[in-house]
C-alpha cells in the first residue's frame, strides 16, 4: 500500500514523465520536475504549420511530446534545407533560453504534434528562486548545445 502512495514512477503525469527523459532536464528532482511542467504551455500543431520561422524572436524551447517538427533553413529563392528532425521526447530551441538572439532556422509541423513550450521569462521566473536548479538546467544546455556542436562540426568536415 504504502509503495502506491509514495512512488510515483507508473503513475507519472505525462509532462512529468516527458520532462524526465529530456536531458537539458538531467539532474533535477521528481518535485522540480513537477514544478516546471506547471509552467510549460502545450498546443497541437498540425503537419504544415510553423511552431516559428527563421528570424523571429526567440522566446522559448519546445519539446515534442507526440508527433515530429523538421528544422529548416530557407534559401533566398524561399527553397528550404532541412537541417534536423525532432521526434518525440526532442527538444529544440534552446538557445532561445539563453539569449534574445532571433531564430537562425524555421522549425515546422511534419505531422500532427503536440509541443510544450518553455517561455525563457517563465524558467527565468522558475529559476530564479531555485538556484541549485537553474545551475543544473544551464550545465545542461550547456551539454546539449557543446554536444550539437561537436556533431556540427564532423558534418562540415565531411562536406
Amino acid at each position: 500500500m504504502w509503495s502506491a502512495v509514495f512512488n510515483r514512477d507508473e503513475r507519472e503525469d505525462g509532462v512529468v514523465a516527458l520532462l524526465r527523459r529530456v536531458p537539458v532536464f538531467n539532474g533535477l528532482s521528481r518535485r522540480e520536475i513537477a514544478m516546471l511542467g506547471e509552467i510549460s504551455h502545450c498546443r497541437t500543431y498540425e503537419p504544415g504549420e510553423y511552431i516559428f520561422r527563421k528570424g523571429q524572436p526567440g522566446a522559448a524551447m519546445f519539446v515534442v511530446s507526440r508527433g515530429l517538427v523538421r528544422i529548416v533553413d530557407h534559401d533566398l529563392d524561399g527553397s528550404g534545407v532541412e537541417l534536423a528532425q525532432v521526434e518525440e521526447e526532442g527538444f529544440f530551441g534552446e538557445l532561445a533560453l539563453l539569449d534574445d538572439a532571433p531564430r537562425s532556422a524555421s522549425a515546422q509541423a511534419v505531422r500532427s504534434s503536440e509541443i510544450h513550450a518553455f517561455f525563457r521569462v517563465d524558467l527565468e521566473n522558475f529559476l530564479a528562486g531555485m538556484p541549485q536548479a537553474g545551475l543544473q538546467v544551464y550545465r545542461g544546455l550547456a551539454h546539449v548545445i557543446g554536444e550539437r556542436l561537436r556533431a556540427t562540426n564532423v558534418q562540415l568536415l565531411n562536406i
